[in-house]
């Protein structure tokens, strides 16, 4: 892809800042392996040209959440551990085992279907086991345990899997005190005990998220699984920025401006009219929408920098363009819109956006849909492959 082509939109995805980003977390739990998760296509950023910049970075692990997605790395060469963990009954197992992934067992059926496909193919299955202390969603309860344990080592003993990691998932890991950590750490310990008492030899544990692994060391243990602070936006954002944390954000969003118009006052702009102009104005046609992952929720609110200036969202945003008000202004047409990115320049950020929104940054830079290219940008400028 040429990178001064003209494009109506592009999502430019630096690199070299998810590496920086990567180190940043390693030193941020020095005493634990680093696993990028890359789910949800590296959370809209592109997941193999992200996990291969992660691996270079030493993430030690990649995550993703279906074993789709896993697959998907390693039919694009990525080497090394990877854990997938969202799993329905008739997945693809005997895949997953002879890719050599880690797979995540939950509940009995997931067992007894992941003990099939390595019967069926031969190879012993990679198997980590997920408890639930106290998210309430995948995830074994502790009054299952025992059951799924039990199961779990006998299987092993006969060979067809291997115990590779016991883990869990906080609740509530980006409110630094909320009174649920300390008891789903208690859990998990216990859990992990129970275990290991019976003979579990997992190569990891671990409980640490984003926001757990930047301000709760005590969650380390063996491994953390670094997803949203990856790509450089704080999990936490009430307590830190992402250059609180030693971090710095991946992606810059933005278009080429498609129509620049000179209105009178009273002018009503997109549908329903929720904006009026107040005077004789400029107006600025932005070629994205919400069918490009531009949040409807922030008509009215979502900011843009445009030559130079801050403006906002005028009126709904519609599936494919939005309107701002220029104020008079004429940039020329073609000229860059940024939604959202570092804030190097003093345009907004995906956090900005997510509080006009009414929602998380997550979500901003994940919904970006297929429409926007990805533009793979390495150190100094230079385009990934």
């Amino acid at each position: 892809m040429n990178e001064t082509a003209p494009l109506r939109a592009r999502a430019e995805i630096d690199l070299a800042a998810l590496r920086a980003n990567v180190r940043s977390l390693r030193a941020h739990a020095p005493s634990a392996a680093v696993m990028a998760v890359v789910k949800s296509d590296a959370y809209g950023h592109g997941a193999v040209p992200c996990a291969r910049a992660a691996r270079e970075a030493g993430a030690g692990w990649l995550g993703t959440a279906t074993p789709e997605e896993a697959l998907a790395l390693r039919e694009a060469g990525l080497p090394g551990r990877i854990l997938c963990w969202l799993w329905t009954p008739g997945g693809p197992w005997a895949q997953a085992v002879e890719a050599d992934l880690d797979v995540s067992v939950s509940g009995m059926w997931a067992l007894r279907e992941v003990v099939e496909a390595a019967r069926a193919v031969g190879v012993p299955a990679r198997v980590q086991l997920k408890a639930d202390t106290g998210l309430g969603r995948n995830g074994c309860g502790p009054a299952d345990w025992p059951e799924l344990v039990a199961a779990a080592l006998r299987a092993e003993a006969e060979g067809l899997i291997t115990v590779t990691g016991l883990w869990s998932h906080l609740a509530c890991a980006d409110e630094p005190g909320h009174p649920s950590i300390r008891p789903q750490l208690t859990l998990f310990r216990e859990m992990v005990a129970y275990a290991e008492e019976r003979g579990a030899r997992p190569e990891v544990r671990h409980i640490a998220n984003s926001p757990a692994t930047l301000t709760l060391p005590e969650s380390h243990f063996d491994l953390v699984r670094t997803g949203i602070a990856v790509y450089g936006i704080s999990p936490s954002p009430e307590i830190g920025t992402p250059a609180d944390f030693g971090l710095r954000p991946v992606m810059t969003l933005s278009a080429s401006i498609a129509l620049v118009k000179h209105v009178e006052g009273g002018h009503g702009i997109s549908y329903g009219h929720h904006y009026v102009t107040p005077g004789a104005t400029t107006l600025g046609l932005i070629p994205v929408g919400y069918a490009d992952g531009i949040p409807r929720h922030a008509s009215g609110t979502g900011p843009v920098l445009v030559g130079g200036k801050l403006r906002t969202v005028a009126g709904r945003i519609a599936m494919d363009q939005f309107v701002v008000d220029l104020g008079g202004d004429e940039p020329a047409v073609g000229e860059e819109a940024v939604l959202f990115g570092p804030g190097d320049r003093g345009e907004p950020t995906a956090e900005d956006w997510a509080r006009a929104a009414g929602t998380i940054a997550y979500e901003i830079v994940t919904r970006i849909g297929t429409r926007v290219p990805r533009v793979h940008v390495k150190v100094n400028n230079e385009l990934s492959g």
